[in-house]
């Protein structure tokens, strides 16, 4: 089965008119994920980084969007895949990829690994390796902000898998039924791990031909397309914040490489990796930029600025020194430890 890139149809979220400043703050954003997980891949070759990790290439355009729509003290629930929404909501990078080392500078000391990225200062609330798990506790603490009436939003994101699993259905319908300031953002990258979703889902849009059992509005977004994902997540939020209640947007990407390190990605079909490399988000984004009268020279500069930050980062995380034992049961019981269970 073939899945060539497609962009929002008809009626779907289109481009704002958008200030310079906030255009040049999604393009960093889109470059700081690039950079950074290229780098993390680097460093997995190297064996500097253990296990497996999920890499979002391909799909900065939806962490960048939504993030810089965001407040402050917003909050951000994500995925196993949650790098770039993490390090978009302000995490730094040597936390980010200290954490991937296991390493003492990490954003959870070098215990928490690549599939669990927590900046509780920054608003990201967790990432979750059970897939689906993390829509119920992101339409939970959207409840938790409406009864103390801060005004904050909640924004989880997760991918077109979990569309087929109960508790996604569950938190939209709770949140709907409540009218709960969250935002559910499905990242259809077009694989439910090794399995394209349209072989398996009844609807074409797994997530968006959903919204309307729950009465909410069926939105598409061209998910390579950060002003268009800046303008939905733009509008959702300010309705969310002013009571309105929840929205579920679909945005369409795909991810360049496989679901994780392990996995080559043999399965997609030959040539439908290069089709979607010709709309990727970040040459997108750069070309529009140098259109609209922004100087390239500034964009390089950027880029270098940039990259000499991932390099200063790298380097931060490889002089930290590795997480150690006595830090296994911290932070896992209330009181500290575990003595009180023996």
């Amino acid at each position: 089965m073939s899945n060539s890139p497609r962009t929002a149809p008809a009626g779907a979220s289109s481009g704002p008119r958008v200030d310079q400043a906030t255009r040049l703050a999604l393009f960093r954003s889109q470059l700081e994920i690039r950079l950074l997980e290229k780098r993390a891949y680097d460093l997995f070759l190297q064996n500097l980084i253990k296990g497996t990790s999920h890499l979002s290439l391909g799909q900065e355009a939806v962490a960048a969007g939504f993030a810089v729509a965001m407040r402050g003290d917003d909050y951000t629930f994500c995925t196993y895949r949650g790098h770039a929404h993490t390090l978009a909501r302000g995490a730094p990078m040597a936390g980010v990829l200290g954490e991937l080392m296991g390493r003492k500078c990490g954003l959870m000391g070098g215990k928490g690994g690549s599939m669990h990225l927590t900046s509780v200062r920054h608003g990201a609330m967790g990432s979750y390796a059970i897939v689906g798990a993390h829509l119920p506790v992101a339409a939970g603490a959207a409840w938790s902000a409406q009864v103390r009436g801060t005004d904050q939003v909640a924004v989880c994101f997760f991918g077109d898998g979990a569309t087929n699993i109960g508790a996604f259905h569950e938190a939209l319908n709770f949140a709907a039924v409540w009218k709960l300031p969250v935002i559910f953002v499905c990242e259809n990258n077009q694989y439910m791990e090794y399995t394209p979703i349209r072989s398996v889902t009844a609807v074409e849009h797994p997530a968006a031909d959903r919204a309307s059992a729950y009465g909410l509005e069926r939105q598409i977004v061209d998910g390579n397309d950060a002003d268009a994902v800046y303008a939905a997540a733009a509008a959702a939020i300010g309705r969310a914040r002013g009571g309105e209640g929840p929205s579920l947007i679909e945005a369409m990407t795909y991810r360049y490489s496989g679901h994780s390190r392990a996995d080559p990605a043999k399965y997609r079909p030959a040539g439908e990796l290069e089709e979607w490399m010709k709309r990727d988000p970040i040459a997108l984004y750069r070309a529009r930029l140098i259109e609209l009268g922004v100087p390239e020279s500034a964009l390089r500069d950027m880029e270098g600025a940039v990259q000499r930050a991932v390099d200063e980062a790298t380097e931060t995380a490889k002089a930290s020194a590795p997480s150690s034992v006595d830090v296994i049961d911290r932070d896992v019981w209330a009181d500290g430890g575990s003595s009180w269970r023996n």
